[in-house]
């Protein structure tokens, strides 16, 4: 685990995983991403996203909080990009609603 990202590159960790838990990365989700952060650091987090398992996805982001102690306007800007990932297609499926839930509560 690399909890020695950046805020930036944690951040599109999140987005990436929300972008890709329905395994569908639609090009929406990807340029709403990539409106957030720069291309070289979505590509390197991309890598990472996709080896990663589900469970381990989760504790990164739970540790990642727990040690850059976020504050609770950075979580909800950070819940809001996420709706913003999920709602980029114009969809929102049954994984991404449970998904949502599930970094919700991390979140808050």
């Amino acid at each position: 685990m690399s909890i020695d990202w950046t805020k930036t590159e944690f951040e599109a960790y999140v987005l990436l995983y929300a972008a890709q838990c329905n395994i569908i990365e639609t090009e929406e989700e990807r340029e709403y991403i990539l409106s957030k952060v720069d291309e070289r650091t979505f590509n390197k987090i991309h890598t990472q996203i996709v080896f990663d398992k589900e469970e381990d996805i989760i504790e990164n982001i739970k540790e990642y909080l727990v040690i850059h102690k976020y504050a609770q306007e950075e979580k909800r800007a950070l819940i809001k990009d996420i709706k913003e990932v999920f709602f980029a297609d114009g969809t929102v499926d049954k994984v991404e609603k449970s998904i949502f839930k599930t970094l919700q509560k991390i979140l808050n």
